[in-house]
């Protein structure tokens, strides 16, 4: 207040009692609305030059106020850079933000779609100069991330090919040039966890499913559902293959199976990784193939995004309760549903039709 009842002396003898109230108003910031700005201070500003950039972006009312203010009371530590400031700030907020040292080492954009493996991700990570593709991998999957809730939920399988497949969330982030390849990947899964609320937790108990298995049926939502407006369907889909009692107990996805095409992830992700297929771990390819094996494979086939993981917690109501099991696509990315194989095998004539007029 001594601060304030000063400058409001000055002012009141420089320019009278109205501009007195104006700037104590500005100072204060009691008069002013609360919006959000982004300002961008040069290296070598002075409090002058902080005051125009502060008025010309609306942070205060006059860049004069901003100057007698901290002629009264100097400021030590300004600082460049990039700052988030409110409308709304007092002045002495506003140099308290602008006194806080700004990390201004150089970072690369890098940007993860929905969907990539971890291999993928690694293999980004070393295009972008970050690290090697190896060493992403090993710390991914064998460092400690128990400061985070979803770790300490992954459950251990003998036959689980990557340990953090599926908890890297695929977004675009930030990375600093120089920094630790753990901190490359945390940020990652601190990015998952806080994606991952009490309201899903709450949901996997009602429905009977663990983290891990969520996150492994959304991995396939998010391969063989592309659109966002198609995973609730093909996961009511996957999610009654998997209910107690079901007529079609397999998933049979061929995205995951013995089946040697593009796109499958046995053959493209754990045969090439280990350099063949009689250097695959024994067991491990026959775990993963949703051919044979009843229920989810040891773990995700992907890193998801948000709208499979939902779709996999809460799948459209009616197709589940009416049991559907089937789905195919034509190549204009129509899917055709079934609730019997017989329905299926003419939603698979009909999609082969569409695809051959299209290649006509």
């Amino acid at each position: 207040m001594k601060k304030i009842i000063s400058l409001l002396l000055v002012i009141i003898i420089i320019g009278g009692g109205v501009l007195g109230f104006s700037a104590l108003g500005d100072v204060n910031g009691s008069d002013k609305p609360g919006a959000q700005v982004t300002i961008e201070v040069p290296k070598g500003s002075g409090a002058n030059t902080i005051g125009k950039i502060l008025a010309e972006n609306g942070v205060i009312k006059n860049s004069l106020y901003f100057k007698i203010y901290t002629k009264m009371n100097p400021p030590q530590n300004l600082q460049y850079g990039s700052f988030e400031l409110d409308t709304n700030m007092s002045y002495d907020k506003i140099i308290e933000v602008l006194s806080t040292v700004q990390d201004l080492r150089p970072t690369v954009t890098v940007t993860f779609p929905e969907g990539f493996t971890l291999i993928q991700m690694a293999q980004r990570m070393e295009n972008n100069g970050l690290c090697t593709a190896q060493e992403f991998i090993d710390v991914a999957n064998n460092s400690d991330f128990s400061q985070f809730e979803f770790w300490n939920k992954i459950k251990e399988h003998d036959h689980k090919f990557m340990k953090g497949e599926g908890y890297l969330y695929p977004d675009t982030y930030e990375f600093y040039e120089d920094d630790t390849v753990y901190n490359y990947v945390a940020k990652m899964y601190e990015h998952f966890d806080s994606q991952i609320t009490q309201e899903m937790y709450d949901r996997m108990d009602e429905i009977g499913m663990t983290l891990d298995e969520v996150i492994t049926l959304s991995s396939f939502v998010q391969e063989e559902a592309g659109h966002a407006e198609d995973q609730k369907f093909v996961a009511a889909c996957l999610r009654n293959r998997l209910e107690p009692g079901s007529s079609q107990p397999l998933l049979e996805c061929n995205v995951c199976s013995y089946i040697n095409e593009p796109g499958n992830y046995v053959y493209d992700y754990i045969v090439t990784y280990y350099g063949g297929v009689n250097k695959v771990p024994a067991g491990m390819m026959a775990a993963y193939d949703t051919y044979k094996v009843r229920g989810l494979p040891p773990g995700p086939i992907s890193n998801p995004g948000i709208t499979a993981i939902e779709a996999t917690l809460w799948p459209d109501e009616q197709f589940m309760a009416d049991d559907y099991y089937f789905f195919v696509t034509d190549l204009t990315g129509k899917y055709w549903y079934a609730q019997t194989y017989a329905q299926h095998l003419v939603n698979c004539d009909k999609a082969w039709s569409v695809n051959a007029s299209l290649k006509k």
